[in-house]
């Protein structure tokens, strides 16, 4: 069935899409407020305050807002990206009147009380600190610094410890003062769901907020740097990236199916190369991650310190490659696992949830699914060859290495590399 898509007097958007012979559903409260909205003193309050949506509300302890999803078997649960924060539970369908009125409830009415607000700090406290310790995940934090300095866009979602150490109960009612506007949020259900009863529910709830003014994010600008952490590791940690489009970029289905051919599963060049043929490491892969108004295609991949260096020129070297001599087949098998990935992912209610609220943040619309498959199916083998070559040509680039890589080449060597 089609998505239903009704906007109350405020602006709130409710979006829904009923998926028959479910018997469960999806249901979330996305917000246009991330890490990119925050100012240099902010860094990590969005995710900050979403912890702390879960704390306790007016009429809800912590313990009973867990205790309501779970009795009815169901699960709660959020996350904060660059460009959204986004609450949601999935339940069975008789229990979505429920899930809407307790992630409504954490998202209107959070009290943060000191108390808890301390409890929680301690908490995220010590998520900065796994992460500091797990190479695999900090890479991509100091990636991200590395193409997007001094701006939003390169700061760490969960933020420096030192600033999340100074977060009181003020700057969390002042972030969602400034962002947590009718304007900005999106609700979305998938599944077994019936679209008027919750319009109806939703009305109750949020339509007496009051317009606000919005707040527009700092437009990012990728600029090419490098970050190197040399460390007695097990592993070397090598991620590069380049300037890759942004989701409202038509030439984004491009760049996804380049990177999905170069690295995107067993059969890529990246994959066969460096991992089956030379033995040069366990993980490696590509990915494209696309934003409001810009994107980036990432390669990463964990290797030895005597093997670094071969690692690094090799995938350059097989990117220049593909710039010539990617092939048809390539090209149509990356095509299939792209459509696959949508098609399959939209058999689950979160996921479709999901679709509805960022597609809806995106366009202002949902478009259907034959559109993006259409675009998927319309990427060329010239246009993924001319992709190739304008990325080793000279789009932006920034390298982050971590552990044993004081041999590793710099960025500099590599785009040499790739000019040549």
């Amino acid at each position: 069935m089609s998505p239903r898509l009704t906007t109350l007097e405020n602006g709130v958007r409710i979006v829904t899409e009923a998926m028959p012979g479910l018997m469960s559903a999806s249901i979330g409260i996305w917000i246009g407020a991330g890490g990119r909205h925050e100012r240099l003193e902010q860094n990590g309050i969005a995710h900050f305050l979403e912890h702390m949506a879960f704390k306790g509300t007016k009429k809800r302890s912590s313990l009973q807002i867990a205790e309501a999803i779970e009795d009815v078997g169901g699960y709660i649960n959020a996350y904060t990206s660059r460009e959204m924060t986004a609450y949601y539970a999935r339940v069975l369908a008789n229990d979505v009147p429920l899930a809407l009125d307790v992630i409504s409830d954490i998202v209107l009415n959070p009290v943060f009380d000191p108390k808890e607000i301390e409890v929680e700090r301690h908490v995220i406290l010590q998520e900065i600190g796994q992460a500091l310790d797990t190479p695999d995940d900090v890479i991509f934090d100091w990636l991200q610094e590395a193409a997007y300095p001094d701006q939003p866009m390169g700061r760490s979602i969960l933020g420096p410890s030192e600033r999340v150490s100074r977060f009181q109960r003020d700057d969390l009612q002042d972030f969602v003062g400034e962002h947590y506007g009718p304007e900005q949020m999106i609700l979305a259900a998938a599944g077994a769901v019936d679209h008027d009863s919750i319009v109806a529910q939703a009305r109750e709830a949020f339509g007496g907020l009051k317009r606000g003014g919005g707040w527009t994010h700092e437009a990012a600008a990728f600029a090419s740097g490098e970050k190197r952490v040399v460390k007695d590791l097990e592993q070397a940690h090598f991620a590069l990236a380049f300037e890759s489009p942004g989701y409202r970029d038509d030439a984004v289905y491009t760049a996804q199916v380049f990177s999905t051919a170069l690295g995107g599963g067993m059969s890529s060049r990246l994959f066969q190369k460096l991992r089956e043929e030379r033995g040069l490491c366990y993980t490696i892969f590509s990915q494209v991650g696309a934003y409001d108004d810009t994107g980036m295609m990432t390669i990463y991949a964990g290797t030895s310190a005597e093997e670094i260096s071969d690692l690094a020129g090799l995938t350059v070297d097989e990117m220049k490659r593909s710039a010539d001599e990617m092939s048809e087949a390539e090209i149509a098998r990356a095509r299939a696992q792209l459509k696959a990935g949508l098609l399959m992912g939209l058999e689950s209610p979160s996921a479709r949830a999901e679709r509805l609220a960022r597609l809806l943040a995106i366009w202002g619309r949902v478009p259907e699914v034959e559109e993006a498959v259409a675009r998927i199916d319309a990427v060329t083998r010239d246009s993924v060859r001319d992709h190739a070559a304008a990325m080793a040509g000279g789009a932006p680039a920034a390298l982050a290495l971590y552990g044993p890589v004081a041999r590793a080449p710099a960025l500099d060597d590599l785009r040499r590399r790739l000019a040549a």
